[in-house]
């Protein structure tokens, strides 16, 4: 039991980053330009793509850098040349456009690498167990992924709160008007941030693919999941979208691991079922079975009962 739950904490942490820094890019962005971008998980799809296309001419590495730099520039230029002149019609505008914009980098990423997974691997140097416990080896990479995401996480916090960037960008986000009055390009500065946003997608991509696959339908995977967190955490909160990445990441995975149906739950009560029942079916659910849904019924909860998300200062 001790494995069981050492290992589903150690797997649980590394989902949730890994969550997070999906998702602290499309915090920056709403937080900045109020935009909930559809699109966001295509980005993080590119960031794999790119990556495995650079780790077969110039091998892993040189794709960890280059690709979300070029999914970034992607991203600018989307907010530049598309986003820009559809913000002037409103948010509903901008949800088709991003949605739109989704289906379209879809397409094009089939047209270019095909529908069948690419064998895109994590580098020779981390193919190695870091420790073994009880038995079980925790792989090298995911420690990789785990300080990757941590070190982006205390990065953003930095340059937010601590650096005169991070002030441009608060200013640029409360008081627009006023930070043009003081000779900052506006403008430029939330191109910055999309591009920034993007590119944080991009590196998620990039260290995800290897572990988790490198197929045309991984932006659907996680695509949803990232707007749970978002509203979960509070909506431009970046503190809230570390703690809610790691709590689903954990509730994901201790379900999948802990193999226990309700009629477990009710066993220990002493209630017992009707096997003839038209419910059955409902008594032999297990976590495993559930645990794709859990993320959805911790949404509702929260808009239920604190609509402003966890750490949050504005409705949903």
């Amino acid at each position: 039991m001790l494995e069981l739950i050492f290992f589903s904490l150690l797997n649980g942490v590394v989902t949730g980053l890994l969550l997070f820094m999906l998702a602290s890019g499309l915090t920056l962005i709403f937080s900045m330009m109020g935009v909930l971008n559809f699109a966001h998980a295509s980005f993080y799809m590119l960031g794999a793509y790119f990556a495995y296309t650079i780790s077969i001419y110039l091998g892993f590495w040189v794709g960890l850098i280059v690709a979300p730099i070029l999914v970034g520039l992607l991203g600018a230029v989307v907010e530049r040349y598309g986003l820009r002149y559809v913000h002037r019609w409103g948010h509903v505008a901008e949800l088709i456009f991003t949605f739109g914009l989704a289906f379209l980098i879809e397409e094009v990423v089939q047209f270019i690498w095909g529908k069948d997974t690419k064998a895109y691997h994590e580098p020779e140097i981390l193919q190695f167990p870091l420790f073994t416990f009880f038995g079980q080896n925790f792989p090298a990479y995911k420690a990789f992924m785990l300080v990757i995401s941590i070190g982006i996480f205390i990065l953003l916090l930095l340059i937010l709160t601590r650096s005169r960037v991070g002030l441009i960008i608060q200013a640029a986000i409360h008081k627009p008007n006023m930070t043009a009055m003081l000779g900052h390009n506006v403008p430029l500065v939330f191109m910055g941030v999309f591009g920034v946003g993007c590119a944080l997608a991009g590196l998620a991509g990039v260290i995800a693919g290897p572990a988790l696959g490198t197929f045309p339908g991984m932006a659907f995977v996680l695509g949803s999941i990232v707007f749970v967190i978002v509203v979960v955490g509070g909506l431009g909160s970046l503190t809230g979208a570390f703690v809610a990445s790691l709590l689903i990441g954990l509730l994901q995975t201790f379900a999948i691991a802990l193999d226990y149906s309700v009629n477990d739950l009710l066993q220990l009560f002493n209630i017992s079922f009707d096997a003839d029942s038209a419910l059955r079916d409902l008594w032999t659910l297990s976590l495993p079975q559930i645990a794709p849904i859990l993320p959805y019924l911790l949404l509702i909860l929260i808009l239920i009962f604190r609509p402003t998300g966890l750490f949050g200062n504005r409705e949903t």
